[in-house]
């Protein structure tokens, strides 16, 4: 009989993007570093590149654009109610651009998990993502950067740190470098060695 503390956690992950964080995440599940399974991705538009990886693992999708619901609690709406049924213990951001409402942070209070390309709180809120992110972080002549995971809260970016990288910026870094150093040497580590500790 499996203890309570042994038993496989349930993710739910939401996209915008190519998925390689999630992708990092399926691998580190299939290895046995994270203690979990995927019951299901949802993606935030149709053109996602991380819908095909979800597929290519048998994971079940969900497309669920703003564009389509009209309001971000409509979406959310929507989104909680592809949650229910599926017991899940945590929601992950993995390059979700969707800002989430607060009905839906009370439905999973200190159980969604965000990545953010920056050392919170410094680079965070409202327009920070993506290559913003690193734009900010250059121009402001930042001798170092990295990566965040942070609980989601009512705020953009502001919920409680659960663990940080970091990495020497470059005097030939541009924005596009940056972000692909980051990704490729924190963001997917980071976020995997996390996750497993969560899990665990």
């Amino acid at each position: 009989m499996q203890t309570k503390t042994s038993q496989v956690k349930n993710l739910a992950i939401l996209i915008s993007g190519s998925g390689s964080n999630m992708q990092a995440i399926i691998d580190a599940i299939e290895n046995g570093a994270i203690n979990a399974k995927i019951s299901v991705v949802i993606s935030s538009n149709d053109i996602a590149f991380g819908l095909q990886r979800a597929k290519n693992h048998n994971i079940k999708t969900h497309i669920t654009s703003l564009k389509e619901f009209g309001s971000a609690q409509a979406r959310d709406k929507k989104i909680l109610e592809i949650l229910k049924p599926l017991n899940i213990d945590y929601v992950i951001l993995a390059g979700y651009l969707g800002i989430i409402t607060s009905e839906f942070i009370a439905q999973y209070k200190d159980k969604i998990i965000n990545i953010h390309p920056s050392l919170l709180p410094k680079f965070g809120g409202s327009g920070m993502h993506g290559q913003n992110v690193h734009k900010a972080v250059i121009a402001a002549g930042e001798k170092v950067s990295g990566a965040t995971v942070h609980l989601v809260d009512d705020g953009i970016d502001t919920g409680r740190i659960l663990a940080q990288d970091s990495l020497d910026i470059l005097p030939t870094d541009t924005p596009e470098s940056l972000a692909k150093r980051i990704l490729d040497n924190i963001e997917h580590k980071l976020l995997v060695k996390t996750l497993g500790e969560v899990c665990r």
